[in-house]
């Protein structure tokens, strides 16, 4: 069996740079030269397999199978995954059904730009962040916000801001689920731990979003809103993810955040309707009727009760589902970090992970639409021009996490690290910052780092899943300056190939964010230690 080797060049601070190389050349590709992530990730593949064959000595059939089976997991549990939940958004979009619902909820509003802001940058941003990802809830949320008069380019930071918070749960649960197939923790713990940090993190979105549009005087007449935003979000999320796992938080949160919004709204109103900028607004309360009957409102709203209805049941801890496995295959090395422990490579095949839950929802829906053959053709080729780079993407990152894990790359990396201590705990959350302002993906950002960051860990006696846990939440709050992201957001606007201008417009409130995520961890580690214990 092959025995990792800590210090391969025998200076630690030259292994050190060197088990940077492929993290630093994937960045490049991706940030200075703009490569597409496909190609980006295969070419840095070959640069991570080339310095694990030459420097950590890893031998080249172990490798090979490592890399095998590293792709294969990116392929099942997270390309299964992403792939029928795009199928399924855009089933809803061909079929009209989406714009039903977006109808429906606009006209449960009010004129002012603050409620709107909170219902639909916020609410339904992490609807469609839970369902789909990838800069979708900006493209679709940034044209609603125009419409109520805000800037082009605020109402693109509006949306970015707003996304902040549900982006780990996002494409239903792909970052948790990539996060666990990587560092061998137990998913549903993972999820649990993700989501208390999450919680604790969107307490203060919503107030920054009231800010954004209406100043302090408008943020201060509407902290009801801000208030029961922010806590309904909390109240659907974080039991979702804690006791039923990574698929369904921003869903059941959005959903929760809607009706407890549409509540208060009943019972309170602002004292004095404002636009954008705080400016009074005068005129009809309402935004006017929806037109939809009884039959478009149900419509609009059956997807998303099927898809809950069939999740839950599915991969529940009830369900034995999940747990089926057809196929086991791995591939072992000795740990450089623990003596006597082995690190490895695995590849589960189970048939009825969640992406077949997604797979099984979205039959039942294209059956209860009645979706016909030629909405069918157009929704598989959208999906497949959507998702075709995306899918390559988990192939060769996966790949790449596995080798780099399995011949030592990554504890020699954590070796160096772990010097700095428990200060490590503030440079946690800004790795995963910058890995996904870079590569624009949480998920992959996930799969690089979530080892290492579980290694440094160890090596420091952290509770085993704080630092893989705020390398993720970190990730989701670099999204809103991440060049990939952007482009996709941005698509719907006049800012098309000038994401330069919205992310520079979007960096303050994110290292804002940052910050205060930076003080949650501190606060995490020191004080409440339970909440990333397995």
């Amino acid at each position: 069996m092959f025995s990792q080797i800590l210090n391969p060049t025998g200076n630690l601070f030259i292994t050190w740079l060197v088990a940077l190389l492929p993290v630093a050349a994937l960045l490049f590709m991706l940030a200075a030269l703009r490569w597409s992530a496909w190609v980006a990730t295969l070419v840095g593949s070959i640069i991570t397999f080339a310095l694990a064959l030459w420097v950590w000595r890893m031998p080249l059939g172990d490798g090979l199978l490592a890399y095998l089976y590293g792709s294969a997991t990116g392929v099942w549990n997270v390309d299964w995954i992403t792939f029928w939940g795009v199928m399924l958004f855009n089933t809803l979009v061909i079929t009209g059904t989406f714009d039903k619902l977006r109808r429906w909820l606009i006209a449960q509003g009010t004129q002012d730009v603050r409620v709107q802001t909170i219902l639909f940058a916020w609410a339904f941003g992490a609807l469609l962040e839970g369902l789909v990802g990838f800069g979708y809830p900006w493209a679709f949320v940034a044209p609603i916000l125009i419409a109520l008069d805000i800037p082009d380019l605020d109402a693109v930071r509006v949306a970015a801001i707003a996304n902040n918070a549900p982006v780990s749960f996002g494409a239903l649960g792909a970052p948790i689920i990539a996060l666990a197939a990587v560092t061998g923790y137990p998913l549903l713990a993972l999820s649990g731990s993700v989501s208390k940090i999450v919680a604790i993190l969107a307490l203060l979105p919503p107030w920054i979003l009231l800010y954004l549009v209406s100043g302090k005087e408008g943020m201060r007449e509407a902290w009801p809103i801000a208030v029961v935003g922010s806590l309904a979000y909390i109240a659907g999320q974080l039991p979702v993810g804690v006791f039923l796992g990574p698929y369904l938080p921003d869903i059941a949160g959005s959903i929760v955040c809607f009706v407890c919004l549409l509540l208060l709204l009943k019972v309170w109103q602002p004292k004095q309707m404002r636009g954008y900028g705080g400016r009074p607004l005068t005129g009809p309360v309402t935004t006017g009727d929806h037109g939809l009957s009884a039959g478009d409102i149900f419509q609009a709203w059956m997807p998303i009760a099927v898809l809950i209805i069939v999740v839950v049941a599915w991969t529940g801890p009830w369900s034995k589902l999940p747990g089926i496995v057809l196929l086991h295959v791995q591939v072992a090395a000795a740990s450089s970090i623990v003596e006597g422990a082995k690190n490895a490579a695995v590849f589960n095949w189970t048939p009825f992970v969640g992406g077949s839950a997604i797979l099984a929802s979205w039959i039942i829906v294209s059956l209860l639409l009645r979706v016909s053959r030629r909405q069918l053709g157009e929704i598989w080729n959208k999906t497949w021009s959507q998702m075709w780079g995306a899918c390559l993407v988990g192939v060769f990152i996966f790949g790449l996490a596995y080798v780099y894990n399995y011949s030592g790359m990554a504890a020699s990396l954590a070796k160096a690290f772990s010097s700095l201590g428990t200060a490590f705990i503030i440079v946690a959350p800004i790795l995963g910052f910058i890995g996904v302002a870079l590569s624009g993906s949480n998920t992959s950002t996930n799969a690089m780092f979530g080892k290492f960051q579980a290694l440094v860990g160890q090596l420091l006696g952290f509770p085993p899943l704080l630092l893989p846990t705020v390398n993720s939440v970190g990730a989701e709050i670099g999204k809103p300056i991440a060049p990939q992201t952007a482009s996709v957001g941005v698509s719907t606007t006049r800012f098309v190939r000038n994401e330069g201008e919205v992310i520079r417009h979007n960096f303050f409130w994110c290292l804002v964010m940052l910050a205060y995520l930076v003080v949650i961890s501190v606060a995490c580690y020191l004080f409440f230690p339970g909440i990333a214990k397995i």
